[in-house]
């Protein structure tokens, strides 16, 4: 999959999402790159994301999750807003630090209908996964 051209951009995929949904604006997410089956995404984490104990959040880190998993679906398969989760499974390895959050989705398998993939977050400036999440989309017809 890493050798195709992706077929959705960045600059379309923010302006596809910001019609369609308010992700962006809700959590602050930066896409920062679209491959083929792949995407990373950044979340500037700030006080809204952090929950008692000063780490970030958990449901603050599957949404920065699924959403760069969105983004590698699409980046596979184009435009197709209405492409959904299916099915998502998180572990928490390490509690990040409060600030920036990275993302770094592939594809493992695409189909016509499905597609499965996985995620690593990491704490700005670490080289350590703070969680690795897999997750399932369901891609309607066309």
């Amino acid at each position: 999959m890493h050798n195709e051209v992706p077929k959705m951009t960045v600059a379309a995929f923010n302006a596809m999402c910001e019609r369609e949904s308010n992700m962006i604006e809700l959590y602050g997410f930066e896409t920062e790159e679209i491959g083929f089956g792949s995407a990373r995404m950044r979340m500037p984490a700030g006080d809204r994301h952090v929950r008692p104990g000063g780490t970030i959040s958990g449901p603050a880190q599957v949404a920065l999750a699924d959403f760069a998993l969105y983004a590698a679906v699409l980046g596979a398969v184009g435009p197709v807003p209405l492409a959904v989760t299916t099915n998502l499974s998180v572990h928490f390895l390490r509690k990040p630090a409060p600030g920036a959050l990275m993302a770094e989705a592939r594809l493992i398998k695409i189909g016509k209908r499905l597609a499965v993939g996985e995620v690593f977050l990491r704490s700005n400036g670490f080289d350590d996964p703070v969680s690795h999440v897999t997750g399932t989309y369901s891609i309607p017809p066309s």
